[in-house]
């Protein structure tokens, strides 16, 4: 730390350093916060795009029954 904001610290009421303080912990309550907010878009994020690779497979295998049923159906047929 420097020498003049050393200065300035001695100097400082203890009004002022509890005002200083209180800011300081008001910021990292922020940080953690937005911290949090990230965490919690990133999970969402990934259980959305699960959802839809889970509602891609059941579309696919959908389609693989029917191709499946078609090919058997016709096989019978002829």
């Amino acid at each position: 730390m420097g020498q003049r904001s050393q200065q300035r610290r001695a100097e400082e009421t203890e009004e002022q350093r509890n005002s200083r303080l209180a800011i300081m912990a008001q910021r990292g309550q922020e940080r953690r916060a937005e911290g949090t907010d990230e965490q919690r878009n990133s999970r969402l994020s990934a259980m959305l795009q699960h959802a839809r690779e889970r509602r891609l497979n059941i579309i696919e295998g959908q389609n693989d029954h029917q191709i499946q049923t078609f090919y058997a159906a016709r096989t019978v047929l002829n």
